[in-house]
């Protein structure tokens, strides 16, 4: 099986749709909870996401060269 790669566009999309559903008056509160951990889910793997980007652009020096990862 392939490991999808994670897209942070897709996730912040989702959380939307998340929030979106959680703003719902007549979200039951057992759905409620199921995307709350949804939510929290994504929000993670926004977090690594950025994380990555912003090791990688450490990486870069003044002149913008790469130095290996």
């Amino acid at each position: 099986m392939v490991k999808k790669e994670f897209n942070i566009d897709q996730g912040f999309e989702e959380l939307d749709q998340i929030l979106e559903k959680l703003g719902s008056s007549d979200v039951k509160l057992s759905d409620a909870v199921k995307l709350y951990s949804e939510g929290v889910t994504v929000v993670k793997k926004c977090k690594d996401s950025l994380d990555k980007v912003e090791k990688e652009l450490i990486i870069l020096d003044e002149n913008g060269e790469e130095h290996g990862i």
